[in-house]
């Protein structure tokens, strides 16, 4: 049955530098494939001009993409599968999530935009507040860009240093009896910050950083007492903390400071029936001024469409009575 006027458009895309063009649509087209897959259309390249068939609102977000992206790839910048991906969620969830575009960090290394509305409202909270609560699913990027956004404080100088901690469970944060000094004993329960560091800031930097101690490695279980001033501070995997270390670690907030505290409900390793201090900071921290707490979904998850799909089949079995 043919398709309904209606429903169905024609739309022509000019473009005025095949040069660009050629960067925006990826090895093979790649990218017109990744459009076609998310938005039910059909996208052929011909010359300097891209042709979209299918429902209207679906070619009008992929004009509104491909624009966008042109203009970053004619400016030098660097365009893959992620910005496409990121620009289509937003575009299609407009009408439920803010009005105010892709939120982005800016270091002088890299720029990372949000691939999600749930991420752009999570960066406006980190712009905005001193204190982010980011809970949700592995994939999401609430770690990442937690540390991006530290990066771009630090180099912005609205910051000294930057803080890492994170719960050693798996070690009963007993450090002592492992080798090595404090940072090759905690490397391992660290590394996704790690790697979030070398990836928004020169490598060497990091590792002048890590020296001098302006980017610090804090153990939980080495955190009593201190008050962190001119700061940024995370705390990764904090649904591994108890109700009595979560309260430490949020009082350690000093002047001029920030904190970000992620973590994943789901994914508890505290000991049966142990409260983990995450969930009931965020209950009881609701509606405090200048805290915020963001909440990402199996929707969120931005590693590749299988982890999505395992995070939404976990979570529908946990909505299920035995």
């Amino acid at each position: 049955m043919a398709k309904s006027p209606i429903q169905s458009k024609r739309v022509v895309v000019p473009f005025e530098d095949n040069r660009h063009l050629t960067r925006l649509l990826g090895e093979f087209d790649a990218n017109l494939a990744l459009l076609e897959d998310r938005l039910g259309i059909e996208a052929h390249a011909h010359g300097n001009v891209v042709i979209l068939s299918g429902p209207e609102t679906a070619c009008d977000i992929a004009r509104e993409v491909l624009e966008q992206l042109y203009a970053r790839a004619a400016k030098g910048q660097h365009v893959g599968p992620g910005d496409f991906d990121g620009l289509i969620r937003h575009a299609r969830q407009q009408d439920t999530a803010s009005s105010d575009g892709q939120a982005q960090i800016a270091t002088r290394r890299k720029v990372v935009k949000a691939r999600t509305p749930a991420q752009s409202t999570y960066i406006r909270a980190l712009e905005k507040t001193d204190l982010v609560f980011g809970i949700g699913p592995a994939g999401t990027g609430k770690t990442y860009l937690a540390v991006a956004f530290a990066a771009q404080c630090l180099e912005r100088g609205v910051v000294e240093r930057i803080i890492l901690s994170r719960p050693a469970v798996e070690a009963g944060e007993r450090l002592g009896f492992l080798p090595g000094d404090m940072r090759e004993k905690v490397d391992p329960y660290l590394r996704p910050l790690y790697d979030a560091l070398y990836d928004v800031l020169p490598p060497e930097k990091v590792e002048r950083d890590l020296e001098s101690g302006i980017i610090e490695i804090a153990p939980l279980a080495f955190m009593r007492g201190r008050t962190l001033a001119n700061a940024f501070v995370i705390l990764d995997e904090a649904q591994n903390t108890t109700s009595m270390q979560m309260k430490m670690f949020l009082t350690r907030l000093g002047e001029n400071s920030k904190m970000v505290v992620t973590g994943d409900p789901s994914q508890i390793d505290l000991p049966p029936g142990m409260t983990s201090g995450l969930e009931e900071a965020v209950r009881l921290l609701s509606g405090v001024e200048e805290i915020s707490a963001v909440r990402f979904t199996g929707a969120d998850v931005v590693r590749r469409d299988l982890v999505a799909r395992i995070v939404e089949a976990y979570d529908t079995a946990g909505t299920r009575k035995p």
